[in-house]
C-alpha cells in the first residue's frame, strides 16, 4: 500500500508539474520531461528515454516511440493540441512510474491493468474534488457572505484553486520519499538547462545549472488560474453540480489556451522570461537541490531520449 500512495502521489505531483516542458525551446531540438521514482523520463522528438537507479546502484534505460499526438493531423490544431500534449506526458508518466517503481525496488513485476485503473480513477477523484469541486464549493460560501458578484465569484474560485494547489505540493514536499522525488525533478530541470544552454553534458557542468525551468508545468499555474477564470465564467452559472461539470468539461479548453500562451511566452525570449519569472518561484515547492548520482540519472535520461551519448563535452554544442 506505501508503493501504492507513493506512485500516486508521484503520479499528481510530477504530472501537474510537467505536461507543459516539452512545449517550444531554442534547444537543438525540443526536449522536456518529468521525474519518477528514482528516476527521469526525457521526451525527444521521436522517442522516451527513461533512466531509473536501481538499489544496487546500477542505472538501468529503457524507451519507447513517441506518439507526438499533437504533432500529427488534427493534433496540430491550436489549443488542441495543447490538450493531447497533456494527455500524451500523463499517459506516458504514468507508464513511466510503473515501470521506474519496478525497476527501483529490483522486482520484475510492474503494476497490473487493475492497479492501473484504479490508481488512474484514484487520482482523477482526487484532482476533481480538490481542483475543482472544493474551489467552486469555497467560492460560493465566500460568495455569499460577501455578497460578490458573478464575477468576484470566478476571480475567488480562481484564487482558492491556485492555493489549494499550492498548499497541497507544499504538503506532499515534507514526505521524505516525495522530497527524493523532487530531487529528480531538480535533475531533470537541471540537464534540460544544460542541454538547451549547450553546456558540456558532464555532471559537474549539468550540476551547475538552475533547478529552474520556465516551460515546468509549475511556473504556468498562475496562466491557467486567469485562464480559467476567463473560461468558467463565460459558462454561466447554476447549481454547483451543473457548475462543477462544466469545469471538469471545460478543461480541455482551460488546458489548450494555457498552452498556446506558452509557446508564445516561449518564442519571445528574454521577455518571455520576464513574463513567466514571478511564476517561476513556485518549482521551489516542486523541485530539490539534486545530488551529483540524481544529475547523472537525469543525463542517462537524456541520453536515452536523444538516442546520443554525451561522452565528448563538445556533442553538446
Amino acid at each position: 500500500m506505501r508503493l501504492k500512495l507513493k506512485e500516486l502521489f508521484a503520479y499528481l505531483a510530477a504530472a501537474l508539474a510537467s505536461w507543459a516542458e516539452a512545449g517550444e525551446s531554442r534547444a537543438p531540438m525540443p526536449v522536456g520531461g518529468q521525474a519518477v521514482i528514482e528516476g527521469v523520463l526525457m521526451k525527444g522528438y521521436e522517442r522516451w528515454g527513461l533512466a531509473v537507479r536501481k538499489e544496487s546502484g546500477e542505472i538501468v534505460t529503457e524507451h519507447w516511440p513517441a506518439k507526438n499526438w499533437s504533432k500529427k493531423g488534427i493534433g496540430k490544431v491550436p489549443i488542441l493540441r495543447g490538450f493531447l500534449n497533456m494527455i500524451e506526458m500523463l499517459r506516458e508518466g504514468f507508464k513511466a512510474l510503473s515501470k521506474s517503481a519496478s525497476i527501483s525496488l529490483g522486482e520484475d513485476d510492474e503494476m497490473t491493468t487493475k492497479d492501473l485503473v484504479i490508481t488512474a480513477l484514484t487520482a482523477a477523484v482526487m484532482v476533481i474534488g480538490l481542483f475543482v469541486a472544493l474551489p467552486v464549493w469555497l467560492a460560493d460560501l465566500t460568495k455569499r457572505a460577501a455578497g460578490l458578484s458573478d464575477w468576484g465569484g470566478h476571480v475567488v474560485e480562481g484564487c482558492a484553486r491556485g492555493l489549494v494547489f499550492i498548499a497541497y505540493l507544499g504538503v506532499i514536499g515534507l514526505w521524505s520519499d516525495m522530497a527524493r522525488i523532487l530531487a529528480y525533478h531538480g535533475a531533470e530541470h537541471k540537464t534540460i538547462n544544460a542541454y538547451e544552454s549547450c553546456r558540456p553534458m558532464t555532471v559537474e557542468s549539468v550540476a551547475q545549472c538552475s533547478r529552474l525551468h520556465p516551460r515546468c508545468g509549475t511556473s504556468f499555474l498562475l496562466i491557467v488560474v486567469v485562464v480559467s477564470i476567463i473560461v468558467f465564467s463565460l459558462a454561466g452559472g447554476g447549481g454547483i453540480v451543473r457548475r462543477i461539470a462544466l469545469r471538469i468539461g471545460l478543461i480541455p479548453v482551460v488546458v489548450g489556451v494555457s498552452y498556446e500562451f506558452i509557446r508564445a511566452m516561449s518564442r519571445l525570449g528574454r521577455a518571455g522570461r520576464c513574463v513567466m519569472a514571478p511564476a517561476m518561484t513556485l518549482q521551489y515547492l516542486t523541485t530539490r537541490e539534486p545530488k551529483p548520482d540524481q544529475v547523472e540519472v537525469g543525463i542517462r535520461s537524456l541520453e536515452e531520449a536523444l538516442d546520443r551519448k554525451f561522452e565528448d563535452p563538445t556533442e553538446a554544442v
